[in-house]
């Protein structure tokens, strides 16, 4: 570990002129798994959004570097090819394309070459077998009428082929029943590996079952009070943010 993936540094971020985010410095290394927690309202998805480049999410101050390269001023779909993806806390549907043509183009993107379709069709096939998907999903048009369970799969999907370098998950656990944040989470445990690093936004730690933080971020009024280690999220199980409430 050591290799600087991500480096956030004061950001300050607006939404409608609204400050959201007061100050956020947030390393990550590539190998590491990094957790954010806090209550409802305090930053957490516009930290996710803002990294992602989301223009809805005002930088109004601050810097944040990917790979090296700062990527501040990056369009979303920069970032992307960069090698940063982002499972969304409600994805949407997308009436008329298929799974199959959205992430195969989506690869081709990123890549930036035609990926020919049998090998593609085989490797589909394999990650939806991981992640107890029914193929036939293959076919239908992304989302449309998913449950909330197989949209999150379909999310983890995405990312299990694009295999980008660093993977943010905005509550990809919310609303989950027990046995899809189970498969959920070994999917994120099946793609983190010594060079890629997972940000993993969430108010439980049902999905970190599987999966071991390295650091565990307490956000709370925009502002990062707390960091610590795995042992931070059953103190936050088990008390609450009140300790924190007035360290913001």
């Amino acid at each position: 570990m050591g290799d600087k993936l991500l480096q956030v540094s004061d950001l300050h971020v607006s939404v409608d002129e609204k400050e959201i985010l007061k100050g956020i410095n947030l390393t990550i290394n590539k190998g590491e798994i990094h957790v954010v927690m806090g209550t409802n309202g305090a930053g957490k998805s516009t930290l996710a959004n803002a990294i992602m480049g989301n223009p809805q999410y005002t930088v109004t101050k601050g810097n944040v570097w990917f790979d090296g390269q700062d990527i501040t001023d990056k369009a979303v779909n920069d970032r992307g090819k960069a090698g940063i993806f982002m499972s969304f806390q409600s994805p949407i549907s997308i009436p008329g394309i298929t799974v199959e043509n959205f992430i195969r183009t989506a690869k081709s993107m990123v890549i930036g070459k035609q990926i020919r379709a049998l090998a593609f069709k085989r490797e589909l096939k394999a990650k939806m077998d991981e992640l107890s998907f029914d193929t036939s999903y293959a076919q239908r048009y992304v989302n449309e009428g998913f449950s909330g369970g197989e949209r999150k799969k379909n999310e983890i999907l995405q990312m299990s082929i694009l295999d980008p370098k660093l993977a943010i998950l905005d509550e990809t656990d919310s609303g989950l029943d027990v046995d899809a944040v189970r498969i959920v989470s070994e999917g994120v445990s099946r793609f983190h590996n010594e060079n890629n690093s997972v940000l993993i936004i969430t108010h439980h730690n049902s999905i970190l079952q599987n999966l071991k933080p390295d650091f565990v971020h307490i956000l709370i009024n925009g502002k990062i009070v707390k960091t610590g280690d795995a042992s931070l999220v059953n103190e936050i199980e088990q008390n609450g943010y009140d300790a924190y409430k007035t360290l913001a």
